[in-house]
């Protein structure tokens, strides 16, 4: 007979994604509502692909089974949209997030910018003035970079680009002081200490969407990052 191998760890390197700020919309909606809606806007790595099952019904499974979230109803409305990045997305935000009335919007960026080579300028004109819509309403935001997997770096070209893009991404979250999820960085640090990177996609021919076991542990480390939050929120609160 013979020994199934055992699953890689996941680590979630909580230093690294631990949010800058509180979500105290969140926070307040779970300490008082039994239904929570949350919606994720974003690209492929929000609405799915390859069979894969994304972040957000992840998200809204683990979120769930927390002992403190047993009897609530924690929705994760996914507004993902393959192939589109900040300018297709902005123009989604009242249709998409504000019409749903969450108590928070994690919008995932970054991935098409670098993969479709887009305007520089154009996407971050449409990020700040989504996020300055964003501010405008009684909710939190959570900001989602690309994945790292090798359609993302694995040329100069590519790898450029990432390196625009991401601190770009970094900067305008914290102008606007919402919450980054550093999802690039925490995939950089798996490959840094030894995880192959062609373990971190899915196989594909374009080695771009995140591999199972990558998927699930940023998903990991994203409710991670989210439940510290939401304590440290509950606490300044108390």
């Amino acid at each position: 007979m013979f020994a199934m191998p055992t699953p890689r760890p996941c680590e979630t390197h909580p230093e690294l994604v631990k949010f800058a700020y509180g979500l105290p919309h969140l926070a307040q909606a779970l300490a008082r509502e039994r239904k929570v809606k949350i919606v994720a806007l974003g690209s492929s790595s929000t609405a799915g692909a390859d069979k894969i099952l994304p972040f957000p019904p992840r998200l809204e499974i683990l979120w769930r089974s927390q002992k403190q979230s047993f009897g609530r109803m924690i929705d994760i409305v996914n507004r993902g949209i393959g192939g589109q990045e900040a300018p297709e997305e902005f123009s989604r935000i009242e249709s998409d997030v504000i019409a749903e009335a969450p108590v928070m919007v994690i919008w995932q960026v970054g991935t098409n910018a670098v993969y479709r080579n887009y305007n520089f300028d154009q996407v971050q004109a449409t990020f700040e003035a989504g996020l300055d819509v964003l501010a405008a309403l009684p909710l939190d935001v959570v900001v989602m970079d690309s994945q790292y997997t090798q359609a993302i770096i694995g040329t100069p070209d590519v790898l450029k680009l990432a390196n625009q893009f991401m601190p770009m991404i970094a900067d305008v979250a914290a102008s606007r002081k919402v919450n980054l999820f550093r999802r690039f960085a925490l995939m950089k640090q798996w490959v840094d200490a030894g995880i192959p990177l062609s373990e971190l996609d899915d196989g594909a021919q374009e080695h771009l969407h995140t591999s199972e076991w990558a998927t699930d542990c940023v998903t990991q480390a994203l409710l991670g990052a989210i439940n510290d939050a939401v304590a440290r929120s509950a606490n300044t609160s108390s």
